[in-house]
């Protein structure tokens, strides 16, 4: 596989450091609030790169931290009158439902949290003050980004460039405008702790580098996010954990575009800024997932009415493609036979989809190009899905769709037939009701399953459920 890492501007080979192990560090949200529509793209993104890589057999260890401590959440607690820790647990329980919703994998997700490692935190920043990488001020511990010669190597810019470019306040705690703080001091009304340099708490880019360094050792592969952390927050976490190891940090750096919406950057003063529970008010998320991966993630994206209805529309053709395939092999109308001559070249086809799928990916994680690879997939799948297909076809065209899919992390809802198990059991209701000449009962239940987002299709093998 082939990522563009932002360090070196152009595209490399992905060589774990340990064979066959890869370790993944994403910054996470700061829980001050809902996640918004453009935290869900890095969330998607690099959820899908996760399972990419485990699909190709690689041992994932993927570490995403919350930042628990920071202006934003003090300030918000104290506008609400409650205390940060009762802030944090709110709403990092409102992102657990958020990205269940997505489809996000959970399973074996390490979740630091800033406050949970402070030791590890006034560790580092200890080993900084020792090295002269970082001072003691009036106002905390800062760091010293002259001091380190490569500070700027990520982002592309010198010191000398990023001072001179920079719109920051005269700061007479720092030596430098571009230094940044490792600590803060203690003011009222901030949760604060003990450490060598006096009462306070971290600054934002000590806490990710404290964390990445405890669970992924201070060398690991990959540190993604979005394109808005490579400065300052990636720069300064480089800095300051090469500044404190003298080992190379993170091996590729990945970034995702933008979401604009409505062809605008998203801002609370254009009135066109929202969360994702609010999309979800409107879309289906798993639409959401769908339009996150039908554009490449360097690239920026729009998030508009006529992508999300385009996206819907691709969903419910696979869900329709998967539910018919499925339905035909339950139902009988698949036949026990070896494949003749056309779908036997169609298995043949199958291989070469699932090689085009795999090329994709491998390509910087070309997820609009893999899409495309499983629609090819459903077309040549819905040309042999009729009465008396040979079911090894048609079920090899159901498992490699169901497979595909699956790394992408979609079809996640469906079951069987197509619709999900409240659906189904409402289906053989209706089925049953029809056995029974109840036409009316029969009418009644067709009616629930349209109101719950689905249609029928009567056929000779039953009734066919369809997302509207």
């Amino acid at each position: 596989m082939f990522i563009y890492n932002t360090l070196s501007r152009r595209k490399e080979e992905l060589r774990p450091r340990t064979s066959g192990k890869v370790g993944i560090y994403a910054c996470g949200p700061t829980v001050y609030n809902y996640i918004h529509i453009g935290n869900a793209r890095p969330v998607v993104v690099f959820d899908t790169l996760r399972r990419f890589l485990i699909w190709r057999g690689y041992e994932v260890k993927f570490v995403q931290n919350f930042t628990d401590i920071d202006d934003k959440m003090i300030n918000r607690a104290n506008e609400e009158g409650g205390t940060v820790g009762d802030l944090a647990e709110r709403f990092i329980a409102a992102y657990e439902q958020d990205t269940r919703d997505l489809n996000v994998l959970e399973e074996s997700t390490l979740h630091p949290r800033a406050t949970e490692h402070i030791p590890e935190i006034i560790s580092l920043i200890e080993t900084l003050v020792d090295k002269d990488l970082a001072y003691l001020s009036s106002d905390g511990v800062y760091y010293n980004t002259k001091a380190f010669s490569g500070y700027g190597k990520l982002s592309g810019q010198n010191v000398d460039d990023l001072e001179s470019g920079a719109r920051v306040e005269i700061d007479e705690n720092k030596r430098s405008p571009m230094d940044f703080a490792l600590w803060k001091n203690k003011k009222p009304r901030e949760p604060f702790w003990p450490s060598p340099f006096g009462e306070g708490r971290p600054g934002w880019h000590i806490e990710c580098s404290a964390m990445s360094m405890k669970y992924l050792g201070e060398s690991f592969d990959i540190h993604c996010g979005g394109q808005d952390l490579i400065f300052p927050h990636h720069e300064n976490e480089l800095a300051q954990s090469e500044g404190a190891t003298g080992k190379p940090f993170a091996k590729y750096w990945m970034h995702n575009g933008f979401i604009n919406v409505n062809n605008e950057k998203m801002s609370k003063s254009k009135g066109n800024f929202f969360t994702l529970r609010e999309i979800g008010e409107q879309y289906d998320l798993e639409a959401v997932r769908f339009f996150m991966l039908s554009s490449h993630y360097r690239s920026p994206i729009n998030f508009s009415a006529e992508q999300m209805e385009q996206a819907k529309s691709a969903l419910r053709r696979l869900y329709e493609a998967q539910g018919n395939y499925a339905f035909l092999l339950e139902r009988g109308g698949a036949a026990e036979r070896e494949p003749n001559e056309g779908e036997t070249a169609f298995l043949n086809e199958l291989a070469a989809l699932k090689a085009r799928f795999i090329e994709f990916m491998d390509d910087d994680l070309n997820t609009a190009g893999a899409l495309g690879a499983v629609f090819d997939l459903v077309s040549s799948g819905n040309r042999i899905a009729t009465e008396g297909v040979a079911q090894t076809a048609l079920r090899a065209a159901l498992e490699l769709l169901t497979e595909l899919t699956g790394v992408l992390g979609l079809l996640y809802k469906g079951k069987g037939t197509g619709g999900d198990e409240g659906v189904d059991a409402l289906v053989a209701a209706r089925e049953a009701a029809r056995k029974a000449k109840n036409w009316a009962e029969a009418d009644r239940l067709r009616d629930e399953i349209k109101a719950l987002g689905y249609t029928l299709e009567d056929t000779p093998q039953g009734a066919k459920v369809k997302k509207q």
